[in-house]
């Protein structure tokens, strides 16, 4: 099994850019998926990227695609989330979750039912 440790979370303006961490432990990474989902006040979660164990690219979620990018080391057992042009919208708590495979259905990639490991979050908050 893995663990999970969200980072980089902070309040910043429309406009700006965070980069957001996950750090892992207990298993080598590359043994698992991972994604990223967040979540609003009031609202489901929603699946923001996806990335198989050995890709090069993620996938995306239509409302971040061009604005988020999703890159993971498995050396350095870490994945991260590059956010610019940060929208109102894109306030929540972010979470990387961890599937047991190192292959993910796209079909299913952003849905949070499919995932077996939950880091607990980091804050993201965006406000003028």
């Amino acid at each position: 099994q893995v663990q999970l440790k969200e980072s980089g979370g902070g309040s910043v303006q429309p406009g700006s850019s965070l980069t957001l961490s996950c750090a892992a432990s207990g298993e080598t990474l590359d043994a698992y998926a991972i994604a990223w989902f967040r979540q609003a006040p009031g609202k489901d979660r929603e699946g923001v990227s996806c990335m198989n164990s050995f890709a090069s690219s993620a996938d995306y979620d239509d409302s971040v695609k061009g604005r988020f990018t999703m890159s993971r080391d498995n050396a350095k057992m870490t994945v991260y989330l590059q956010m610019n042009s940060l929208k109102l919208g894109d306030r929540g708590l972010y979470y990387c979750a961890a599937f047991r495979g190192q292959i993910i259905d796209p079909r299913v990639g952003l849905k949070p039912s499919v995932y077996d490991y939950w880091g607990q979050g980091t804050q993201v908050n965006v406000s003028s």
